[in-house]
C-alpha cells in the first residue's frame, strides 16, 4: 500500500477549498465562455512518460513524441477539478513534453525523443510550449515543471553512473573542477537561474493575467545514501554513495532552491513537492518508492531496452525508467498542485 493516509490531508483540504470557492462563484456548465483556462507546461516529470495511458493514444495521428500520459499529475488534477469544480469548469491544455529544457518552454523548438513507436525518420520538432498552449490574456492558470534537463540532471546522473565502478573517480570532483568544455555545478546553476528568469518573463508577457505556479522536483534521492544498493539497477546502480549525497545536496536541492528563488522574485507561487516525498525516493522498497530507478515498473508499451546503449532492463523483468516518478509520485504532486490551483483561483 502506498501510504493513502499521507495523501488524505491535502485531498481533504482541496475538497474544502472547492466547496468554499463554489459558494463564492456561481457554477457554470462545461464549455461556458468564461470557464477557467489552465495551461500545463513542463518536462517528463510533468508529462508522465510511462504512467497511465499515452495521450494522445497510441496510433493516433496527432501523437507528437512528448510522452504525455493520463496518470501524470496534470491529468490527475484535471479529474479532481472536474469532480469538485472550483465554481467554474477548468479547461486544461497540457503541452508538457519529455526531455524539455527551460528554453523549450518559451524560446526554442524541441525535437521529441519518445522511444514509443517513433515515425520513420524520427519525431518532427514542435513549437515552444507557450505557443503550443496558446497562452494569452484569457489564460487563468499556468503551471510549469521544468529545469532538470537544463543542467542536465539526467546527464550528470549518467556521468556519476559511469564513474561509479572506477576506484578513485568521483562525479562530485568532476563537476567541481571540470575539464575544459564542461561547466562546473556552480556555473550550471547560475545559467539555469538566468534561463528561468527569462522564461518566466516570457510566460508573464504571453499570459499577463494568469496566476503562474512553478513545480519543484521531488525527493528523488535518499537522505542517507547508504540506503542505496549499488548492485541494484532498480535503484541507482553503481553510483558511489558519496556522489549520491552530492547529487542530492549540491544539485537537486540547489536546483529546487533556484526555481523557488526566481519564482518568489516574480511574485508567483512555488509548489514544494520535495518535503512531502522524502522517504519515498528511488532507493526505497517497491511498495514505498514514488520514483522508479534506472530500471523499474512501467506500463507495457514502455521499452525494456534503451536503444544505442547496452542497458536492457528486460533481463530484470523491468523497463527503462531512468529515475522518474511512478503513479504514486504523480499522485503526490497532484495533491499539491491541485491545492495551489484552487488557492490561486480564490485570490
Amino acid at each position: 500500500m502506498r501510504h493513502p493516509v499521507s495523501r488524505l490531508r491535502p485531498r481533504t483540504l482541496a475538497v474544502g477549498l472547492a466547496l468554499a470557492l463554489s459558494a463564492l462563484v456561481p457554477s457554470l456548465p462545461a464549455g461556458a465562455a468564461d470557464q477557467y483556462e489552465w495551461a500545463a507546461l513542463g518536462d517528463s516529470y510533468t508529462a508522465g512518460g510511462f504512467v497511465g495511458d499515452p495521450q494522445p493514444p497510441l496510433g493516433d495521428a496527432s501523437r507528437d513524441g512528448c510522452d504525455r500520459t493520463s496518470d501524470a499529475y496534470p491529468g490527475v488534477v484535471e479529474r479532481e477539478l472536474d469532480e469538485f469544480p472550483p465554481g467554474r469548469y477548468v479547461h486544461l491544455t497540457n503541452v508538457s513534453c519529455g526531455n524539455a529544457t527551460i528554453a523549450d518552454i518559451a524560446n526554442t523548438r524541441q525535437t521529441p525523443i519518445s522511444p514509443v513507436q517513433p515515425p520513420a525518420g524520427g519525431w518532427p520538432s514542435v513549437d515552444p510550449q507557450i505557443q503550443r498552449a496558446k497562452l494569452n490574456d484569457t489564460t487563468d492558470i499556468v503551471t510549469i515543471g521544468v529545469g532538470g534537463n537544463s543542467l542536465p540532471f539526467g546527464g550528470m546522473l549518467l556521468e556519476c553512473l559511469g564513474r561509479g565502478p572506477k576506484p578513485g573517480e568521483s562525479c562530485h570532483e568532476y563537476y567541481s573542477s571540470p575539464p575544459e568544455g564542461e561547466e562546473s555545478i556552480q556555473d550550471k546553476l547560475a545559467r539555469v537561474e538566468g534561463e528561468y528568469i527569462e522564461m518566466l518573463a516570457r510566460v508573464h508577457e504571453a499570459a499577463p493575467h494568469a496566476k503562474v505556479i512553478t513545480v519543484g522536483y521531488p525527493a528523488v534521492l535518499p537522505e542517507e545514501a547508504s540506503e542505496c544498493n549499488r548492485l541494484a539497477l532498480s535503484e541507482l546502480g553503481a553510483i558511489k554513495h558519496t556522489d549520491v549525497d552530492w547529487l542530492r545536496d549540491d544539485v537537486l536541492k540547489q536546483l529546487n532552491a533556484t526555481i523557488q528563488r526566481v519564482t518568489n522574485f516574480f511574485g508567483d507561487t512555488y509548489v514544494d513537492v520535495y518535503s512531502s516525498s522524502e522517504g519515498h525516493d528511488v532507493c526505497q522498497p517497491a511498495d514505498t518508492k514514488w520514483v522508479e530507478g534506472i530500471c523499474g515498473d512501467a506500463a507495457d508499451y514502455w521499452p525494456a531496452a534503451l536503444p544505442g546503449t547496452p542497458l536492457n532492463c528486460g533481463l530484470l523483468g523491468k523497463r527503462v525508467t531512468l529515475v522518474h516518478p511512478n503513479t504514486a509520485g504523480h499522485e503526490n504532486t497532484a495533491n499539491h498542485v491541485e491545492r495551489a490551483i484552487r488557492i490561486a483561483l480564490l485570490t
